[in-house]
């Protein structure tokens, strides 16, 4: 080992899936920045070249002929004696495909490190698609000794010990890891092991950005050989750190500096991942802008917040649409958050489209009382006006639901649930006002990067006056819900937790309520399973995470 540092640049990218050309420019980008700092090494996330995670994509033989293409075109871009790049890719090797990092220097392929570890859990499926790599190796690099391990790798002991064993003095990880609430924390804990267990310090970089349902959070760090953070990157943005190591007293290297970083609150962290995914499956799906229906309430209103948060107003539209039960107070309120966020607003009354359709199959009808066919049908109105208002402009349809809604049912299929994403999908209701409550007394400095309004954006009477869906008079969500209080806590329970009823009811919840909501969870499988996708934030969002049948007679019974 020589006695000269060694400079390693964090590059923390935003990939879109499947441009790879599009991604090798982000990578040659990062290899100049890493030449003018005069760094050793630039590292990227994993499956940096093609996006993470790939799912069936990467089976498809062209997909990796073209990542591997670029990772030559790359290998070559690089000069004899500057930095050398480590890029995520799928590599196929002797008729098996791998989830690799790749290290290119000197004009070549210096190393190819295979995924060990596959994840298979949660929102992972990685044994599906890729082959698992053998025992790995470490690899010299201007005079150091590397260990290049993938995400998943330092989670467990083997790979670390055998970077470690193979003579590594710091070990670097690429990462793919996607946000939910307190993962940072548990990275930090995951890292300390493996750095207190191999006496080797780590450097991790992780992906940022939106893909679909997930929202990679970067957070890159590095931590010492006794596990103490030393610098890292912020969450939910691109950005890029040059880290310097030199030769310590012990086998591992030492950092040179120390900038540990300090990183926000939970709420912030929690606005920012919602407004990323947005903003992200907007921009990377090609959408000018996204339109929306308002209806007085909170949900609608933290949906536009978030809107123009992500987007910026001139490319949010929100429409109201009201009807005989829609109270004055809703069309007031609505007119005042439009004067707050500053987009456009828009008004088109469904009465006219109300009577027309009951009017068609009122002969069908005869002698049948109105009811949840004529609530159902302002619903579907609504979402058709915007589906025609999307076809005939363009923006992309947002709905509003909130996991709550979505978990009992209490939404309507092509209605309110029309749409083509879902930003509060994993915020339950409660959740809802918590956020709405943060937003408001939000500083600019929490709000730094987000291009919505400073101070209360929502109005104060849109978060303290009754939830009603006002598809009839006098309607209140309670009318048919538990108060939402007592339903989060019963829903997080029964979703977080796989409770069982007995168990709710022995912590003192009412035995009736809990085995309706039960019944009701069950019941509306079917509702969720056609409901567009939304940001996961939490241990068990409703699509990747939890996959329930929707034929399904099991109900909890003791």
């Amino acid at each position: 080992m020589t006695d000269r540092p060694l400079a390693i640049l964090l590059w923390q990218c935003n990939p879109v899936m499947g441009d790879i050309a599009g991604n090798l420019e982000q990578a040659r980008a990062a290899l100049r920045a890493g030449v003018e700092a005069r760094a050793d090494l630039v590292v990227l996330p994993e499956m940096s070249m093609l996006g993470y995670p790939p799912e069936d994509l990467v089976l498809k033989p062209a997909v990796v002929r073209d990542c591997l293409e670029a990772v030559g075109a790359l290998a070559a871009s690089t000069v004899r004696g500057g930095p050398g790049i480590v890029v995520g890719v799928p590599w196929r090797a002797a008729g098996r495909l791998y989830n690799a990092a790749v290290m290119c220097g000197d004009g070549a392929i210096v190393h190819v490190a295979l995924k060990v570890e596959l994840p298979n859990y949660a929102v992972f499926d990685e044994k599906r698609i890729f082959a698992p790599g053998a025992a790995p190796s470490a690899f010299d690099w201007r005079g150091h000794r590397i260990g290049l391990a993938i995400c998943e790798d330092v989670w467990f002991a083997d790979v670390p010990a055998a970077l470690a064993a193979d003579g590594a003095s710091i070990l670097v990880v690429v990462n793919g890891s996607p946000f939910r609430r307190g993962v940072h924390a548990e990275r930090l804990g995951v890292l300390g092991n493996a750095a207190r267990q191999t006496g080797l310090p780590l450097v991790y970089v992780n992906q940022v950005g939106g893909q679909d349902e997930l929202v990679f959070d970067g957070g890159s760090m590095c931590v010492d050989a006794r596990a103490g953070l030393v610098a890292g990157l912020p969450v939910m943005r691109s950005a890029s750190l040059l880290t310097r190591w030199q030769r310590g007293m012990g086998p591992g290297l030492e950092p040179a500096a120390r900038h540990p970083p300090s990183y926000p609150e939970e709420a912030e962290t929690v606005w920012r991942a919602m407004a990323l995914g947005l903003g992200d499956y907007v921009d990377k799906n090609g959408f000018a802008g996204v339109v929306l229906g308002l209806s007085g309430g909170i949900d609608s209103a933290l949906t536009a917040v978030l809107a123009v948060d992500a987007l910026g107003a001139d490319r949010v539209w929100c429409v109201m649409m009201p009807s005989v039960f829609t109270a004055e107070e809703s069309l007031r309120d609505s007119r005042a958050l439009i004067a707050r966020l500053g987009c456009r607003y828009d008004i088109v009354p469904i009465g006219p489209g109300f009577d027309a359709l009951r009017t068609m199959i009122a002969p069908l009808r005869e002698g049948q009382a109105g009811g949840l066919t004529e609530e159902n049908l302002q619903s579907r109105i609504r979402g058709m006006t915007l589906m025609a208002l999307s076809n005939a402009f363009g923006p992309m349809v947002l709905t509003t639901g909130n996991k709550s809604e979505m978990a009992v049912g209490y939404a309507t299929l092509y209605g309110d649930m029309c749409g083509g994403f879902n930003v509060l999908k994993d915020l339950y209701k409660t959740e809802v006002y918590a956020m709405a409550r943060w937003r408001n007394g939000a500083s600019a400095a929490m709000l730094e990067g987000l291009l919505g309004p400073v101070g209360d954006a929502i109005p104060q009477n849109i978060i303290t006056r009754t939830p009603s869906a006002e598809l009839r008079p006098d309607q209140t969500d309670q009318d048919s819900l538990p108060p939402y209080e007592t339903l989060d806590r019963i829903l997080r329970a029964l979703i977080e937790d796989e409770a069982e009823i007995a168990d709710l009811v022995a912590k003192g919840e009412d035995r009736a309520t809990v085995e309706r909501v039960d019944h009701l969870l069950h019941l509306a499988e079917y509702k969720r399973r056609q409901a567009p996708p939304g940001v996961k934030l939490g241990r068990r969002n409703f699509g990747r995470d939890r996959r329930y049948p929707i034929t399904n007679r099991f109900r909890d019974r003791d």
